[in-house]
Formats: structure tokens, C-alpha cells, sequence
């Protein structure tokens, strides 16, 4: 058996708002980006199919890794060259806090310009539970003070 520790990491897409997310859940979160490329800064030995991108898609963002404090990372990029952008669709991010006061205040936060699906309200596994679109599309559910299951 590998102890290889597994732990996924969201990466998400953006039709040329990448970078403005980034900053948002930078601030929102207090997180870093510790790493960003932009298709105009593809390297020299990229293949020849790419020197359009670099043109063409130059100020978007090809990848970007945020780091969250705590050590999560999300991964992100603009869509890629030749591929539809549909949105995000079919999960969320969920997040946990210890407190409802905490969960609230981060539900609030990226709720802002965003929709507000389920208000942030009690719930039989947690204090207080909410879910939320926020203004780039990505969907989140956020818990405060989880109950035992």
C-alpha cells in the first residue's frame, strides 16, 4: 500500500476573469498566490501549435495555484484556447469553520456580488449552514460549527 498522501485539489476555470478571482478569494480568504502563467509567457520550447495562444490569449491566465491558509490550495486558469467555457457545473466548495460566527462572516463575504442560494440558517448537521454563488460562478457551501453525526 502507497503512503503516498492523496488529497485533491479543485482547479477551477474562468472565461478571462481568472485573474480578478484570484485576487478576490486572495483577499477574501487571506490566502497567497504563490504561483501564475500567462499564455503570453508560455516558454520558447512550447510547441509551434502554441505561439497562437501567446498571441491570442496572451493576458489570460494559463494556471495559478492560491494557497489557502491552513495549506489547501485551489488550482485555476482561464478556459483553455479551443474549449468552450460551460461554467462550473455539478459540485461546490464546501467549507467548515469551528464557529457559526466565523462560517457567517465568510458566507457573507463571498456572497458579495454574488447570489445567495440558501441563507445562511440553522441546519440538523450543523449550527449554521448556507449556500452561495458567488460573482465569478462558482458555488460554495459553507458550514459553522458542525454538529456530530
Amino acid at each position: 500500500m502507497s503512503t503516498t498522501t492523496i488529497q485533491p485539489i479543485p482547479y477551477l476555470f474562468f472565461d478571462g476573469t481568472c485573474a480578478d478571482a484570484m485576487r478576490f478569494y486572495e483577499k477574501t480568504f487571506g490566502a497567497t498566490v504563490k504561483y501564475t502563467m500567462f499564455y503570453k509567457d508560455l516558454p520558447a520550447e512550447a510547441t509551434p501549435m502554441d505561439d497562437p495562444m501567446r498571441v491570442t490569449f496572451g493576458d489570460r491566465i494559463m494556471n495559478t495555484q492560491l494557497e489557502i491558509p491552513g495549506g489547501a490550495f485551489i488550482y485555476a486558469s482561464d478556459s483553455h484556447p479551443g474549449m468552450e467555457h460551460h461554467g462550473v457545473n455539478g459540485f461546490s466548495l464546501a467549507l467548515n469553520f469551528e464557529t457559526a460566527a466565523e462560517g457567517e462572516e465568510m458566507f457573507n463575504k463571498l456572497a458579495e456580488g454574488g447570489t445567495v442560494r440558501m441563507p445562511f440558517s440553522p441546519a440538523f448537521w450543523s449550527e449554521k449552514f448556507g449556500m452561495l454563488t458567488d460573482k465569478f460562478g462558482i458555488e460554495w457551501m459553507i458550514n459553522g460549527n458542525l454538529r456530530p453525526m
